[in-house]
């Protein structure tokens, strides 16, 4: 159906004949139809393997610069950590079938199910999908951890990159590769801002100071330096940042309507499956069989 309406054109009125909205857009059964559909065949397909873990892993591209414009605090920002966390947490929310996410520093890693077919398990599509949630999230919440004193200067960007993993022993060693490195960088970055911060030492000094040290001179350095020990520092900062979903029991209060028209409150208690943070060691066994819905049977 087509409809008219008067319009103004140079002071003279005219009657325009004006298409529905629907009309206006060409449906993707049209394209298809059209002759330039041959240029489909230039893509490639992307498709993951079908049984294995989709690990999609997010980086803060120039991160140095970044955190150097808006003056993070060194050697770790607990506002933009906690920024993180919640960025991560908006993409689990929003993509269910991620079923665990580690992050550190400017890091974040998220795993999809092995059964997972969102997206047609198109790498693509589920890399370009959480590097932007992460990245509008990130944008979205940062008022709400640095505040209106510290404002986002220029808006910040993430890498991403898809890696397959086909077994629960291959996707936990990934998950503690990830934790052995936030261990060894948030020693040395420790006791490098510790030397230069405590020491007055230059950030020159303080690298070739520990040119050559292992994980037990450094722990000296700092305890017999400066009198702290490594092992009290906060467990998110060496433990890194773990999501994974859990069921919790929610409390509200609902007005009930009784058969004599009068209303009554009353207490009803639901479970519900929230993203929940836990600071703790992904490496050994314990926390696997605390959580065992997290991984599939190998034999799916």
């Amino acid at each position: 159906m087509l409809f008219g309406k008067a319009c103004i054109f140079g002071g003279r009125a005219r009657y325009c004949v004006v298409k529905p909205l629907a009309c206006l857009f060409t449906t993707s059964s049209n394209m298809a139809k059209s002759k330039f559909e041959y240029v489909r065949n230039f893509e490639t397909d992307d498709t993951c393997l079908r049984n294995c873990y989709i690990v999609v892993r997010l980086d803060g591209r120039n991160f140095h610069k970044f955190t150097e414009q808006h003056k993070f605090a060194k050697p770790n920002d607990n506002r933009a950590l906690g920024l993180m966390s919640r960025s991560a947490r908006s993409v689990m929310e929003e993509l269910e079938d991620i079923v665990i996410a580690y992050g550190q520093s400017d890091e974040f890693s998220f795993v999809f199910k092995r059964t997972s077919t969102w997206f047609k398990r198109r790498a693509s599509k589920l890399m370009t999908h959480v590097a932007s949630q992460f990245s509008s999230s990130f944008v979205f919440y940062w008022k709400e951890f640095f505040g209106e004193d510290l404002p986002l200067l220029y808006p910040p960007s993430f890498d991403g990159r898809v890696v397959l993993y086909p077994s629960n022993r291959n996707l936990k060693d990934y998950l503690s590769w990830r934790q052995a490195d936030c261990h060894v960088n948030n020693l040395y970055n420790t006791v490098f801002w510790t030397l230069v911060q405590k020491g007055g030492l230059t950030t020159a000094q303080a690298e070739e100071r520990l040119k050559g040290t292992l994980a037990a001179d450094k722990n000296e350095i700092l305890f017999s330096e400066f009198n702290i020990n490594y092992n009290t520092e906060p467990a998110v900062l060496k433990k890194g940042t773990t999501l994974i979903w859990e069921k919790r029991d929610e409390t509200v209060t609902k007005c009930m309507k009784l058969p004599n028209a009068e209303e009554k409150e009353v207490v009803v208690t639901r479970s519900r499956r929230r993203v929940q943070a836990h600071h703790c060691d992904v490496i050994g066994e314990q926390f696997w069989e605390e959580h065992p819905d997290i991984l599939e049977d190998d034999n799916c």
